[in-house]
């Protein structure tokens, strides 16, 4: 499904390592656009990387892609200016819903192409670059985590290239869909159609599965109708005759 108004804002890699809470004690969280053209390679674009190598990164998560329209909402909400890269994105997108996109939909951007494979899932290092109360919250409960891409054709990517869905599943399961995981349905048809999912997204849905699972037995325990016990006579009648006159 191709799209004529979906294209690249900028290209963000990282500007500067931070210090960050935890046991990595590093980021690379603060990107930034940069003018060029950037080469897109199987683990990312030239010039980017990640610093927390155990829960970021790998070709699932190479690239990440953040809706200039969700960016604009949480502005608007924050009532701050949220630039390319404040994300830690890798493409800041206009005119494509990226965390409505279809899990394993092809992206033909620049010479590239790009699987859609992940959901971003917030994190402490996201929390404390915000500097926003109770902001892992708040992006969980909104839901537009934008999306972490694969890349199935390496090459370059610049501000200004369009964004062409050349190939979407027929399984519709969104980078939303898989984030929330409110169908647990949906979930199943996700891993039988879509063999190449990472093994992180597997665990993703076995913890949505449990969650479901946990819900039902609390729901089933609740709508259980409660037990009594046999009424138990009291002293006096249980000594006294059937018939007898008291």
């Amino acid at each position: 499904m191709p799209s004529d108004r979906a294209r690249v804002l900028a290209v963000c890699v990282v500007h500067a390592e931070l210090d960050a809470p935890g046991r990595v004690g590093r980021t690379a969280i603060d990107k930034r656009p940069v003018p060029d053209r950037v080469a897109v390679r199987a683990r990312g674009l030239d010039g980017d990387h990640v610093c927390d190598i155990t829960n970021h990164g790998g070709v699932h998560q190479a690239v990440y892609a953040y809706a200039e329209e969700d960016a604009r909402r949480w502005g608007a909400e924050l009532g701050r200016e949220l630039p390319a890269g404040w994300f830690g994105e890798n493409l800041r997108i206009s005119g494509l819903a990226v965390s409505d996109a279809v899990i394993g939909a092809h992206w033909s951007i620049g010479d590239t192409l790009l699987e859609v494979s992940a959901p971003r899932v917030p994190c402490a290092t996201f929390q404390h670059w915000s500097g926003e109360a109770q902001w892992v919250k708040r992006f969980t409960l909104q839901s537009d985590t934008g999306a972490y891409l694969r890349v199935l054709t390496e090459g370059t990517i610049g501000a200004g290239d369009t964004v062409e869905i050349v190939h979407t599943p027929d399984h519709g399961v969104t980078v939303r869909d898989l984030f929330t995981g409110n169908d647990p349905e949906l979930l199943a048809i996700l891993l039988a159609a879509e063999p190449t999912i990472s093994d992180d997204v597997r665990m993703q849905i076995e913890r949505h599965r449990r969650r479901h699972a946990n819900a039902q037995r609390a729901r089933a325990q609740r709508t259980q109708p409660q037990r009594t016990q046999p009424r138990r006579a009291d002293a006096t009648t249980a000594e006294t005759p059937m018939g007898a006159q008291l």
